[in-house]
């Protein structure tokens, strides 16, 4: 008798030093179904999921697929099993080309070792021509954008045949366009026969998608509903246990002074020949939050490496509270009034290897207040990290000395945010400060973005999210291929309006004043 489930997971357990990631959760994946898995950072989504791929072994339960119980001790175990995994951080190797990343580890070979790329190159194309997964085979890894990356990892699924799919926070870095075609892609996969796993906690791609949904709540299951069948609010309550509230409650601006300006700012691209910032110039004001939207690429995050220090500019100059910041070292940026909440939160936000006391404080600890002649004052670091954790409700199995490897993608994004915003910055930059979190946690950094700016701060947000740029900023800012095309008052300008700046469709002249 065959299952109409194309994978059970039953009863499982799984534990950490600390916390108990999986209590008892049972999940049902039906065939050529898009099954949802809800829930806040740290609920264990990924732990369940990572389970399910051979990457942990579970301390109780039983996995069944097509209804015959299996044991997965490793990923190869699942690849066999025709399960496949896209992760939330891309486990691609930066400097291979997007075939050589697809085929690695089920390479062909012929002649005593030799690779057979023609074939694989073949089946590459004729896969991302059937799915609509269009990828430049020859490209390395490091010069393409995320969302080619994305789909170079589903294609790496393909290629090994996978029926069941499992996509871990698949939009955390996506544009919206490439998010409402990663959502077709979806579709095509299941009508062509495959099963998909969804972890999200993004509630309108939920609706959109999924059939069904099942949602965790700090490690616990607490049911699985038919999205045709229940709202957003409703999801939102099951997954954080209270009422959320979805729009950005905030007072009327008191805009100050310019606290912080560029001017005439160019950022050489690394890519291509043209300048990935040219001739930029903005202002921002003390108690005001300016929002960069714009479709990833377009030298957004050229222009915060520019101004934080993390690459060098080709021409123009960088003000901080009337001071001339444009060539000085990182530090001394920070140590001016800089805070910076960086878009890549494991490159440029944390030491993965250090504690979470180590990182909170990382641009902090040669002050007297945490080092004394040279030695590091321990109580001290430890009850600072202490409070932070309490005030930011940083989750973590061990608290203070938890290795941030282990913590969750969003628990991660809370330190970096609570360190940046506990310094008391001038100007806070703030990339993507909410990807990859759930709705509670977005309603929480938001909420902190606003109090920075009640009090005379200076927010300078960059954000890919439509509904974060319409809700959060007092004005927009849209950036094209390396240049400010359009100024705008969110308050008076649509989602579709934006979208046509932003494509390139309609520019205005801004002189950055």
């Amino acid at each position: 008798m065959s299952s109409e489930y194309a994978i059970e997971m039953l009863n499982i357990t799984k534990r950490f030093p600390g916390i108990v990631a999986n209590d008892n959760i049972t999940l049902q994946l039906k065939k050529g179904e898009i099954h949802a898995l809800l829930g806040e950072n740290g609920a264990g989504k990924s732990t369940l999921m990572s389970v399910l791929f051979g990457m942990y072994q579970p301390e109780e339960g039983v996995i069944k697929k097509d209804g015959n119980v299996v044991h997965i001790k490793d990923p190869n175990d699942a690849n066999a099993l025709g399960i496949g995994m896209v992760h939330q951080h891309f486990k691609l190797v930066e400097c291979f080309t997007v075939l050589d990343n697809i085929i690695l580890g089920a390479e062909t070979t012929k002649f005593g070792g030799l690779l057979e790329k023609n074939e694989a190159r073949k089946k590459v194309l004729a896969l991302s021509e059937k799915y609509g997964l269009s990828v430049d085979p020859d490209a390395k890894i490091e010069d393409i954008t995320v969302g080619m990356q994305q789909r170079t990892e589903i294609l790496k699924m393909l290629y090994r045949d996978n029926e069941i799919l499992i996509f871990d926070e698949p939009t955390a870095v996506l544009t919206p366009q490439e998010i409402s075609e990663l959502m077709q892609i979806m579709k095509n996969l299941v009508k062509e026969g495959k099963s998909i796993l969804f972890i999200s906690h993004k509630l309108n791609e939920i609706m959109e998608v999924a059939d069904r949904c099942s949602v965790l709540r700090k490690g616990k299951y607490i049911g699985t509903v038919e999205t045709s069948k229940t709202t957003p609010a409703d999801l939102s309550a099951m997954m954080v246990g209270r009422n959320v509230n979805f729009h950005v409650e905030k007072s009327e601006m008191k805009k100050g002074d310019v606290v912080f300006s560029v001017e005439h700012l160019t950022v050489a691209s690394k890519s291509h020949k043209k300048n990935a910032v040219n001739d930029v110039s903005l202002v921002v004001h003390a108690g005001e939050i300016v929002c960069i939207a714009g479709i990833d690429g377009n030298g957004q995050s050229e222009l915060v490496y520019g101004i934080t220090g993390l690459e060098p500019i080709a021409s123009g100059k960088i003000f901080l509270k009337g001071k001339d910041i444009t060539h000085l070292s990182i530090r001394k940026k920070v140590e001016s009034g800089m805070g910076h909440i960086p878009e890549d939160r494991h490159k440029h936000g944390l030491v993965l290897d250090y504690s979470l006391e180590n990182n909170i404080i990382l641009q902090t600890y040669y002050k007297p207040e945490f080092c004394n002649t040279g030695f590091m004052r321990k109580d001290a670091i430890r009850n600072y990290s202490d409070k932070m954790i309490e005030n930011y409700d940083i989750r973590s199995g061990q608290g203070s000395i938890t290795q941030a490897r282990a913590m969750s993608g969003g628990n991660q994004q809370k330190a970096i945010v609570g360190r940046e915003i506990d310094r008391d910055p001038d100007l806070l930059i703030a990339v993507q400060p909410t990807r990859g979190l759930d709705v509670g946690a977005i309603e929480g950094v938001h909420k902190h973005l606003i109090a920075q700016r009640d009090k005379g701060k200076a927010v300078l947000l960059v954000s890919l999210e439509l509904d974060e740029v319409m809700d959060v900023p007092d004005r927009i800012l849209v950036m094209y291929e390396g240049e400010i095309v359009g100024e705008f008052d969110p308050k008076k300008v649509t989602q579709e309006e934006l979208g046509l700046y932003m494509a390139g469709a309609k520019r205005m002249e801004y002189n950055g004043k």
